[in-house]
């Protein structure tokens, strides 16, 4: 699949680039995405949540009442769950919510998901540029330029260009990544993909390294 490279700007540069068959023209393996985003957003999780249960709450482990000829339900001490301010059931307690995921199908993952992108006509290739400053108003310019301002973005770099992150990182929808940050949530959230000519370069290179 060609794909026609254009400026930062909007102009046409007359060239195209053909985008690897074994990355963007893969069938896609909806399961492997599944695994991946689920990995990705489980590893983000904090699992700091915790609630007391009976043991460690404070109050007076007497007994309420006597347990017989009250007419009532039998009662232990104030900490039980069943009363105000008492200990609660099967409450959350901290966990590690992150789990293995083989590389192999972190990969599959990341080409199916770029397999979506290419198949949807989602994909736009950039010629190789960088900010004299950080400037988010030029970075805005960039976007209406390409249509997309009112697109969720994600641009791809293939390596770190400080003035290009800087300028991204506070426009609302749009996010700028190395190819090497490059991951399937990202790829999956996003309506357009943007790829420099080294953004692209370097994906090949790190998906198709053995």
């Amino acid at each position: 699949m060609d794909v026609a490279v254009v400026k930062y700007s909007g102009e046409d540069t007359g060239r195209k680039v053909s985008l690897a068959s074994d990355i963007f023209g893969i069938e896609p393996n909806d399961h492997a995405i599944y695994l991946d985003v689920k990995n990705i957003l489980a590893n983000k999780r904090q699992g700091t949540a915790k609630s007391k249960q009976r043991a460690e709450i404070k109050g007076s482990s007497k007994k309420l009442k006597k347990q017989k000829g009250t007419g009532g339900a039998r009662a232990g001490n104030i900490k039980n769950p069943l009363y105000r301010g008492g200990g609660r059931v099967f409450g959350p307690q901290p966990r590690d919510y992150s789990f293995k995921l083989n590389k192999k199908v972190k990969d599959l993952a990341r080409k199916s998901a770029l397999a979506y992108k290419a198949k949807g006509n989602a994909i736009s290739v950039l010629e190789d540029f960088d900010f004299e400053a950080p400037k988010t108003k030029q970075y805005l310019s960039m976007l209406g330029a390409l249509s997309m301002a009112d697109k969720k973005t994600l641009l791809v770099l293939g390596e770190n260009k400080k003035n290009i992150v800087l300028s991204g990182r506070n426009i609302k929808n749009s996010k700028v990544v190395t190819a090497s940050q490059l991951n399937t949530y990202d790829l999956m959230n996003a309506d357009r993909l943007i790829l420099l000519e080294s953004g692209m370069e370097m994906i090949g290179n790190i998906l198709n390294k053995q």
